[in-house]
């Protein structure tokens, strides 16, 4: 049995979709050829020299974080980054990474991290928003006319809603207009006021789609001057986006919690560290993996407990404790984003089950390396 990489790469666009990603990130195939067949992955969350030595010829490496996230001019075999894809091209693998696009699918980085901790999921700390591209059309039309001004938008793209096409409302009611001395009224006559049952047709069309259902209404329409409303739908929250807030089975202080935090995750020179009261409940809790501290208010008026994640700087740290009763547990970066490994390998095994052998490289790729005491674990 063969998988080919473009197959694999559907999988993961499919887990991970490219546009999730932010608009200065950097996802998808960097080397490899799509037609290639694979004959396995290696999910680390960097692409290092050392992880990049552990995949196999004509491997996939699948990556968190870019290799090549900013501007480039050369990938020269004597830089550091130019021999890593030197190396695996002459290997005939493949380098892949799913960055931000992974933060923000469902289930996602965040959603490993919160497994990892023990905790429930339940929403998503900074949801991404659909929208605006939707407008919503309110068209009013003389009763007997209503259908061929609803077919008339259907056919110009209106009435798509999820998996669903034609869609539309209705309701009667009564117009009235007075024509002016010039116009051409298809019902009454000009300087009389006229009233004609008419009926409001609502439909939605994709906001590029404006000028298509504008013409295709002005078409069938039966009046001179068509009377409709076009209204810009605010966006709606998603079930994807960046953090999750999650439960735990049962309230703990939160001296306990950050101890389950750091037996949770593999240790790091960084550590574990936190603020806040260690007598305090902890039951609710928000996670970021990665570097979080850009969450900071959102998390304010999450209505947690503690929030977990990376990277925390001190001045932010320090302003959100002083306003919040929010506890902080900070932890290493690469720490907090390598159980999405696991969830990345899981993904590919379930669909490619024998097919593709699939590994999470265990080399710690964080970059602090010293402490006073040897690290254990992954090492």
């Amino acid at each position: 049995m063969s998988v080919q990489l473009a197959e694999v790469i559907a999988v993961l666009d499919a887990a991970y979709p490219p546009g999730l990603a932010q608009s200065w990130d950097s996802v998808g195939l960097v080397c490899g050829d799509p037609d290639d067949v694979v004959e396995s992955v290696t999910v680390a969350v960097d692409a290092t020299a050392e992880v990049a030595a552990t995949v196999d010829p004509g491997g996939l490496l699948l990556a968190h974080h870019p290799l090549l996230l900013r501007g480039v001019d050369t990938v020269a075999a004597n830089t550091p980054k130019g021999a890593l894809i030197h190396r695996l091209i002459r290997a005939g693998s493949a380098l892949f990474t799913a960055h931000t696009n992974a933060d923000s699918a469902n289930p996602g980085v965040s959603d490993a991290l919160a497994d990892t901790l023990g905790l429930t999921v339940e929403g998503v700390l900074d949801p991404l928003t659909r929208g605006p591209d939707t407008d919503k059309w309110v068209i009013f039309v003389p009763t007997g006319h209503a259908d061929a001004v609803r077919a008339a938008a259907f056919a110009a793209g209106a009435g798509h809603i999820g998996d669903y096409a034609q869609c539309s409302w209705s309701v009667a009611g009564t117009g009235q207009f007075l024509p002016l001395d010039g116009s051409s009224p298809t019902i009454g006559t000009p300087g009389s006021v006229e009233q004609v049952s008419e009926d409001r047709v609502e439909v939605v069309a994709p906001a590029r789609l404006r000028a298509d259902v504008l013409a295709a209404v002005r078409a069938a329409h039966p009046y001179q001057e068509p009377a409709l409303d076009v209204l810009p739908l605010a966006p709606l929250p998603a079930d994807v986006g960046i953090g999750r807030i999650g439960t735990l089975p049962r309230p703990v202080r939160l001296g306990d919690f950050v101890e389950q935090v750091r037996g949770s995750l593999p240790q790091t020179s960084w550590g574990v560290r936190a603020a806040g009261d260690p007598d305090a409940p902890v039951s609710r809790v928000a996670v970021c993996g990665g570097a979080g501290d850009s969450l900071l208010a959102s998390v304010a008026r999450a209505g947690v407990d503690v929030y977990v994640t990376a990277d925390l700087r001190h001045h932010p740290a320090d302003e959100h404790r002083r306003a919040s009763g929010v506890a902080l547990v900070d932890v290493a970066h690469w720490a907090s984003e390598y159980p999405w490994c696991a969830q990345a390998a899981a993904l590919l095994r379930d669909h490619f089950g024998a097919a593709l052998p699939v590994a999470v490289a265990d080399l710690r790729t964080d970059p602090w390396n010293i402490e006073p005491q040897t690290v254990r674990g992954i090492s």
